[in-house]
């Protein structure tokens, strides 16, 4: 039983392969208007070539591209990858900082701390139109 409190309360170790993906707007931690504004004008995917494409979008149409390149830091120093993002300048200011991410049992996250909006929570996952 306590292996299984164990499993259950531990946190998922990321390497730089994990970050790959397309990632949108989390909007399972808040509701309302401004995250589902937020969910249409913006996500990105991170190649598996450490390339890092943020886009601006009003829902499916891609209105501007920020390019950049991902590193992560090294794996000794921390049990799991952090994740550091080089943009080319200028950026959009939600990627002035690099994120921190959240890790669960099964999941993770990542936080951008954004001069205008704060923090803006993204997920892995599939831009899908919101009703």
């Amino acid at each position: 039983m306590s292996g299984s409190v164990r499993w259950l309360t531990s946190k998922t170790e990321l390497d730089k392969d994990d970050y790959y993906g397309k990632y949108v707007v989390n909007r399972d931690y808040f509701k309302g208007k401004q995250t589902d504004w937020q969910y249409n004008h913006f996500r990105f995917e991170i190649t598996d070539k450490d390339s890092i494409f943020f886009q601006i979008t009003d829902k499916k149409k891609i209105l501007k591209t920020y390019r950049g390149v991902i590193k992560t830091t090294d794996p000794d120093n921390y049990r799991s990858d952090r994740l550091i993002i080089e943009m080319e300048q200028p950026t959009h200011h939600i990627l002035t900082s690099n994120p921190t991410t959240y890790r669960s049992a099964w999941d993770f996250y990542l936080v951008f701390n954004s001069p205008k909006f704060h923090n803006v929570f993204f997920k892995k996952g599939k831009w899908e139109p919101i009703e």
